[in-house]
């Protein structure tokens, strides 16, 4: 379609606001687009060319979209950090990604420092002081005009790193205008009935440094979608800005769904959700009695999706899944999901197995790791380790990761399925199930519970938490022990570093998959 893309929408509507900061200032098309190619340009005078990678430690902000734009334009692969991360896991992704220039902000100034003194990083780049670091603000500003050569770059996101290293992902540059908005991109909107303009206004309130969130937040912008970007997600402050601004999609995720209805019930009914039209989650597993009562307050303008960074999905409208609670979906067009036994055979209907996907002829690599790449792979298929099963009519049903299924005397055991059913409890705010060492059975359930606030935890909630599970879940499904913190380890997207909790129950021991 004409007249979308930033640029072209720079170009003949250059008032119209492409963002809004978390500062509540409204920057333009125009701005945005003078911005991107001011940056661009600075990037292709310190020597930057085609297929080189820009790593950035921002935070949610203007500027992040304003880098983002500047290597979408210059070939560059954009590297975004998680800002979570420590000095010696950030150098890492810096080396591992072959970055040659680093733009930071000076809320991560010490870990910054470090980590490109570690990795050697000689172009570095910051808003506001970082020691070593010159300001962005400079970059490219002794020129004007468009950069020099024009030609798509891409995200290189890394993966979250729930188990093991993290790995980019890294998928070849199509050497298009970077002026034109990919079909794939309008296509996959579509799957939400996103269309181009339509008075749409995306609200961004997850950190942008992952792989959905920056793609929400970056095709809203192509398709003429303003963007109100939130620093830190809010729940009431959601509720403020989804009413202020008129909101009308957002890309979401389980846990905030659980804060939101942990509002008291006059702020929730206090702001006017009306200008709704689809809030699309995904990223985990959603506990169905959440989801529910989301659907209760907002209506069918909730909508899962299932989907990895290396491609592939499916999705399910609010009216599909009160038909089907708990699925994820079916596969949505141009994509395949098939669940494949050990041997790569196609497993019957309703029987768990290893999820696979693939989007059309796309293809991707775990960049520096060919046997990752090898290893998730069977033909065009790959798989980031999801087991699940389809039903009769193509709708899949997650069970868990394989990395987190626990084998008890030679029985699988899904942890999700029985977070789900703890969730349900009133006095649990956050569960984590997995598998620990037994020397007869292999493994046993382990429960950490992360209770809700003004809740004492002890061994009369223990008691509570299992003859609740046991009028729902098997007796053998039913964890041997439970342990109480006063925060499961999460990052803001919802993702729950499992690790964290289990690895020391495991040290010197081999877990059985």
């Amino acid at each position: 379609m004409t007249g979308i893309g930033l640029w072209n929408i720079a170009k003949h509507s250059p008032s119209r606001t492409a963002a809004v900061g978390p500062d509540g200032r409204a920057v333009t098309y125009a701005e945005l687009a003078a911005e991107a190619d001011r940056i661009g340009r600075g990037f292709q005078a310190a020597g930057l060319r085609t297929g080189d990678s820009v790593a950035m430690l921002l935070p949610n902000s203007v500027e992040l979209l304003a880098v983002y734009f500047a290597t979408l334009q210059t070939g560059l692969y954009v590297v975004p950090l998680n800002w979570h991360l420590v000095a010696a896991e950030l150098a890492y992704i810096l080396r591992d990604s072959e970055a040659k220039a680093f733009v930071a902000h000076e809320r991560f100034a010490a870990a910054a420092v470090e980590a490109a003194d570690i990795a050697g990083i000689p172009a570095r780049y910051a808003i506001g002081e970082v020691a070593g670091f010159s300001p962005l603000a400079d970059l490219g500003a002794d020129s004007t005009g468009r950069p020099s050569e024009r030609t798509a770059g891409g995200p290189m996101v890394y993966t979250s790193g729930t188990s093991g290293r993290p790995k980019g992902v890294r998928r070849p540059l199509t050497g298009a205008d970077p002026d034109q908005v990919m079909p794939v991109s309008q296509w996959f909107f579509g799957l939400f009935g996103l269309r181009p303009f339509d008075d749409h206004v995306h609200l961004c309130g997850s950190p942008l440094y992952h792989t959905a969130v920056l793609n929400f937040a970056g095709i809203s912008i192509q398709l003429g979608h303003t963007v109100v970007v939130m620093d830190r997600w809010d729940p009431e402050e959601m509720l403020r800005l989804i009413e202020r601004h008129r909101v009308t999609h957002s890309h979401m995720v389980p846990t905030q769904f659980r804060r939101l209805l942990a509002l008291p019930e006059p702020v929730r009914k206090g702001y006017d959700m009306s200008s709704l039209r689809v809030m699309i989650h995904g990223a985990a597993p959603c506990p169905q009695e959440v989801k529910r009562r989301m659907l209760e307050w907002w209506g069918p303008v909730v909508v899962e999706y299932y989907a990895a960074s290396e491609g592939g999905g499916a999705l399910i409208t609010a009216e599909e899944w009160l038909a089907r609670p708990g699925s994820v979906g079916k596969a949505w067009p141009g994509s395949t999901v098939r669940v494949l036994d050990e041997s790569g055979d196609d497993l019957p209907v309703g029987e768990p197995g290893q999820v696979y996907l693939q989007m059309g002829d796309a293809t991707f690599e775990y960049h520096g790791d060919a046997e990752k790449t090898r290893a998730s792979r069977k033909g065009k298929l790959f798989t980031v380790g999801d087991i699940g099963y389809l039903d009769a009519d193509g709708y899949l049903f997650l069970c868990d990761r394989r990395s987190d299924m626990i084998i008890s005397g030679g029985v699988n055991i899904y942890p999700a399925e029985i977070e789900s059913e703890l969730a349900c409890h009133p006095k649990v705010d956050d569960v984590a199930v997995f598998g620990i060492p037994h020397d007869e059975w292999g493994e046993e359930v382990k429960a950490v519970v992360q209770p809700v606030p003004g809740v004492a935890a002890g061994l009369e909630l223990t008691a509570e938490l299992l003859e609740f599970l046991g009028a729902r879940l098997a007796r053998f499904k039913l964890p041997r022990s439970v342990d109480y913190v006063d925060e499961l380890p999460r990052d803001p997207n919802g993702k729950l570093y499992k690790r964290h909790l289990r690895d020391p129950y495991w040290a010197g021991r081999e877990k059985a998959i």
